[in-house]
């Protein structure tokens, strides 16, 4: 229960920051059993969505009219796409094009990321493909050097992909070198930890659960507070020329 409207959620031109207190769940077609969180959307100003999508015993999710990402948080989720089955623990993903037949089905309680954007084909680039995977599968790289600053990069490299997922974990004590201001917009979900986050002229306290969408050419930066590291998914368009892009 918040008494006299306090939370930490904050609604600003360049970004938002959203809290777990102020979530509210709603159902979309084509799912079976599943709760939203819809965290971005075009009426906010993105051009993608990203959910937290809540899945009930057989709960199940079906193909979108847009290429999708899902990234497990919680339980485990059953994929089936390309005549195959994958099963997806937590830290397991998986990238659907944009009209490939696909499934999601949970056979208990789960949760997952779901990020979907309309694909910008580039002419004569190669077609993106189905991507299965396990974070814990992929190698980190320090950001800039930085070892306790270390980036996994979960969706494949090169012009077939118009945007990149990464996730980012940070030692304690450890934050970004600069302050970042650029083109891409971002979506962004704490999974462990917590810190401070800079966003435009507003300095937020972070943890787990929040979420954060910042716009193209918000002024940004991290650090991370407390005595276990600090890890989030985040979401970048990636590969496309701005004049493309509507932006």
């Amino acid at each position: 229960m918040h008494y006299l409207g306090a939370t930490r959620s904050s609604l600003k031109p360049d970004h938002l920051l959203q809290t777990p207190d102020t979530f509210i769940r709603t159902p979309l077609p084509g799912t079976q059993n599943v709760e939203f969180v819809v965290h971005t959307a075009r009426r906010l100003g993105a051009a993608f969505t990203q959910m937290t999508a809540e899945f009930a015993a057989g709960g199940t999710l079906g193909p979108a009219s847009a290429q999708r990402f899902v990234y497990v948080i919680e339980g485990s989720l059953e994929l089936q796409a390309e005549r195959k089955t994958h099963t997806l623990g937590v830290g397991g993903f998986a990238y659907l094009p944009q009209g490939s037949a696909h499934l999601v089905r949970a056979s208990g309680k789960a949760r997952a990321a779901v990020i979907e954007k309309s694909y910008q084909a580039i002419p004569g680039a190669a077609a993106p493909q189905v991507v299965v995977g396990d974070e814990s599968s992929v190698a980190p790289t320090p950001l800039m050097g930085d070892d306790a600053l270390r980036v996994r990069s979960l969706m494949p490299d090169g012009d077939a992909y118009d945007f990149a997922v990464n996730t980012m974990t940070y030692d304690p004590g450890a934050a970004l070198s600069m302050v970042e201001i650029h083109v891409m917009e971002h979506g962004l979900l704490m999974l462990e930890g917590g810190g401070i986050y800079k966003l435009g002229d507003s300095w937020h306290p972070v943890e787990a659960g929040d979420f954060i969408w910042m716009a193209p050419y918000c002024p940004q930066w991290f650090g991370a507070l407390g005595k276990k590291p600090a890890k989030y998914l985040i979401y970048k368009d990636w590969r496309r020329h701005p004049l493309e892009t509507g932006r």
